[in-house]
């Protein structure tokens, strides 16, 4: 369960970074508000996208401890 735990906090932390970023740069070009959060928003999607791959290795790793695998065949 940690290794999942780690990777949900790594995916929150982008999230938060990107709503940061997001907003100071709307609050800085208030003109473009629109298209900066249209922007952010796809960020953020791409953030948790890319974050599925490894947070389904973690929870197939905190599940099956040691790098066990039972999809192959013993030698």
């Amino acid at each position: 369960m940690k290794q999942t735990r780690i990777e949900i906090l790594h995916i929150l932390a982008g999230l938060v970074v990107a709503v940061a970023i997001t907003w100071a740069a709307a609050w800085s070009y208030p003109l473009g508000q629109d298209v900066i959060w249209a922007c952010g928003a796809a960020a953020m999607v791409a953030t948790v996208v890319m974050g599925m791959g490894p947070l389904r290795r973690a929870r197939r790793l905190d599940q099956h401890p040691a790098g066990v695998q039972h999809d192959r065949p013993a030698p």
